[in-house]
């Protein structure tokens, strides 16, 4: 069976992951793009200046894997399609990838802060941990060269001062994981920042959701920062006060955290929207 979807199928899975990201509120005017492997060296991918919400099939851009541009219409690619191609180039097990600026994660990456704390299950089995990476300008070579390294190990990024960025071994897999990841940052907030506390898991049930994770097909992903103990019940651990242990040394996070103070600022306009959208 061919790994590859037809270029009509991912022709129809890209214009309609666009315009879930544009309901969802991922992207705003014409942010954002898409792209999806269709053979070996070729992809399909979202042109510049277009609304991720209106596109058409014959707006995409086909182009190989070197960045020669094979087939288009009045639009040439994004300047971003640079860090696309450097994902397919680097891991071949990838079939799609999403970019988008899902505000709670863009307030995470903004403020410098990974996704990486062991306080939810299904993220860390479904996605992983977030390493947020150094900044650099908006689609300049500085970006590719930045997620290069992370491109095997991990499902997706934050790009500092920038957006999300995700990957898998298909298109849906890819925005499942962008879901899954503004899901995990809206949680962190609210337990970081609004509620205060959180129960994080310990160290040995972090490696029990690991293998978990192996199970299901997956190798990548990470490990959170968790717990040495486990809590009695799991029973009020406040996320600052646990002496979380590094799982490896591979992680990409910023260790310095902002204090809770200068980012709550931040953070309770982000709530306040999203929480009038979601009402």
């Amino acid at each position: 069976m061919d790994r590859f979807p037809g270029v009509y199928k991912a022709a129809a899975e890209i214009l309609d992951i666009g315009r879930r990201m544009y309901e969802k509120n991922f992207v705003a005017a014409n942010d954002g793009n898409i792209s999806c492997r269709i053979a070996e060296d070729v992809i399909l991918a979202t042109p510049t200046g277009v609304s991720k919400g209106f596109m058409s099939a014959e707006t995409l851009v086909t182009m190989r894997l070197d960045g020669t541009i094979l087939e288009r219409g009045d639009l040439k690619p994004s300047s971003e399609i640079k860090m696309h191609l450097r994902l397919y180039n680097e891991n071949p097990e990838i079939m799609g990838v999403t970019h988008a600026h899902p505000p709670v994660c863009t307030s995470y990456a903004i403020a410098g802060i990974s996704l990486d704390k062991a306080i939810y299950p299904e993220a860390l089995v479904n996605l992983g941990t977030v390493p947020c990476i150094h900044y650099e300008p908006p689609g300049s070579q500085g970006i590719p060269d930045s997620i290069a390294p992370y491109c095997r190990d991990y499902n997706a990024v934050l790009l500092a001062n920038h957006g999300a960025l995700s990957w898998g071994r298909s298109l849906t897999e890819a925005f499942y994981r962008l879901e899954a990841m503004e899901h995990y940052a809206l949680i962190l907030m609210y337990t970081g920042n609004i509620i205060g506390r959180a129960n994080v898991l310990s160290c040995d049930q972090v490696r029990e959701l690991v293998k978990i994770r192996e199970k299901l097909g997956i190798t990548s992903g990470g490990v959170p920062r968790c717990c040495a103990e486990t809590a009695a019940n799991l029973n009020d651990v406040g996320v600052d006060n646990c002496p979380f242990n590094k799982m490896n040394e591979t992680g990409a996070r910023n260790d310095k955290s902002p204090d809770t103070e200068k980012i709550a600022e931040i953070v309770r306009e982000v709530v306040r929207r999203v929480v009038k959208e979601r009402l």
